[in-house]
């Protein structure tokens, strides 16, 4: 009876992990589907939106859909996402899933809600994140990104900073202050999405077959 009892228990525990794991990755499914939108919605006004000669010139880039303010006193910011690294073929990598937190000044008064974009200027930073916790203005230099098609926006703490930050509310992209902010690798999506690949791994391209909302991103970008 005791046998059958312990059987029966790990039965369940099978049915339970396989019914769990599905949802989390459907999840980060959505969650890749989000950071889409995002890129629609900048590809939609290249005017007013963030410089394609950075984007095409970028290391690395990290999109972050819905990014909601916490705290009531001091404040601050968390949100997750996923991050793509450019190879040395010029091609973007499967997406890292990640997190941010903090960074409380210079976000948009008023907006619950922002989409934020960071652009990766040098190959230095994009690895930094990849090892693990880096916290924007302490391990790299970070700037509000200048908007629109050309390249007037750009001042010298803009060309001299490692990455550009934007963020997007109400249908509009600004550059943003985001000093102090934290990166983290998101462990738990990246395994219930990718399995036992680490963040590296998978910008190396070591995942297996893209799903068609990876191809989707990637393509926009």
């Amino acid at each position: 009876m005791k046998t059958m009892k312990l059987l029966a228990a790990a039965v369940a525990a099978v049915l339970m992990a396989v019914s769990v794991s599905p949802a989390y990755a459907g999840k980060e499914s959505t969650k890749i589907e989000d950071c889409i939108e995002v890129v629609k919605a900048i590809k939609a006004i290249p005017e007013e939106g963030i410089p394609p000669m950075l984007l095409k010139n970028a290391q690395g880039v990290m999109i972050i859909p819905e990014v909601i303010k916490v705290g009531f006193v001091v404040g601050g910011r968390y949100g997750t996402g996923v991050l793509t690294v450019r190879d040395e073929k010029g091609n973007w990598s499967d997406p890292v899933f990640v997190k941010i937190a903090g960074g409380s000044l210079g976000w948009q008064i008023g907006a619950e809600s922002t989409d934020l974009i960071l652009v990766f200027k040098t190959k230095k930073s994009v690895d930094g994140v990849l090892r693990g916790k880096y916290t924007l203005g302490a391990d790299a230099s970070v700037a509000a990104g200048p908007v629109g098609r050309s390249a007037e926006g750009l001042t010298d703490v803009t060309l001299k900073s490692e990455i550009l930050s934007y963020s997007r509310s109400r249908g509009l992209f600004a550059g943003v202050a985001l000093n102090g902010a934290a990166l983290m690798i998101d462990d738990e999506a990246n395994g219930a999405y990718y399995g036992n690949l680490d963040p590296r791994a998978i910008a190396a391209g070591e995942a297996a077959k893209r799903t068609p909302e990876i191809k989707q991103l990637l393509d926009l970008l």
